[in-house]
């Protein structure tokens, strides 16, 4: 009666095992693949054992901490994206990528146009986007636009109104970040989008004064 216990439950694990293998080809995200592997060499781990199928047990054995290990990782990394959407840029692990740039009042930083290179994070100092009249202060960032622009031109001209420092990040290393640091690249994407909201609510605010103003001038 033992004997066909075990034999019974091992064909249970094995089909289990089958089942759970099948699965992951379902899966469409990573951390549920994971838990569905980790699930899988479980079950082969209990099949191996009980049929006496070394091979596969000792395969399974190897393949559960690997599992695990990519399991943590991809739920580290799911906690770092949700902190990036959460915070501002850190300036501190940034720091060894850039070089300081000092600033004087009146100092053009880039025009309209021209071939860009690099975006800017603001140190101290003062900053202004001519063509929307708008400040950047410390803490902000300025040039990124330009890495996402066809031929990779400035899309506005900057203009240095109190002198201070900045700190330079070249665009190649701009997409290093990308790639390598979750926190940077969606931060990227997240600044890069507000930027763009906040430049077209701008002009849409722009466009809708002139066009009351206009109707104010019109004879009754």
């Amino acid at each position: 009666m033992i004997h066909v216990a075990e034999f019974h439950l091992a064909d249970f694990a094995g089909y289990l095992a089958a089942v759970l293998v099948f699965l992951t080809f379902y899966m469409k995200t990573m951390i549920p693949l994971r838990i569905v592997g980790i699930g899988s060499n479980l079950a082969f781990i209990a099949y191996g054992y009980l049929d006496g199928l070394y091979p596969v047990l000792i395969l399974h054995v190897i393949l559960l901490p690997l599992n695990t290990l990519r399991l943590l990782e991809m739920v580290r990394l799911t906690r770092q994206v949700r902190a990036a959407a959460q915070s501002g840029l850190e300036m501190d692990w940034l720091k060894p990528f850039t070089t300081s740039h000092r600033t004087t009042a009146g100092e053009v930083l880039f025009r309209k146009g021209d071939p860009a290179e690099a975006m800017f994070v603001v140190v101290s100092g003062r900053y202004r986007v001519v063509e929307l009249g708008v400040d950047i202060g410390p803490g902000e960032v300025t040039g990124e636009l330009a890495l996402l622009a066809p031929e990779q031109a400035r899309t506005q001209t900057v203009q240095c109104i109190e002198g201070g420092e900045l700190l330079q990040i070249t665009y190649e290393q701009v997409k290093q970040l990308y790639f390598q640091n979750p926190t940077f690249g969606f931060y990227f994407l997240r600044l890069t989008t507000q930027r763009l909201f906040a430049d077209n609510i701008k002009l849409e605010n722009e466009l809708v004064a002139v066009k009351t103003a206009g109707a104010t001038a019109m004879p009754g």
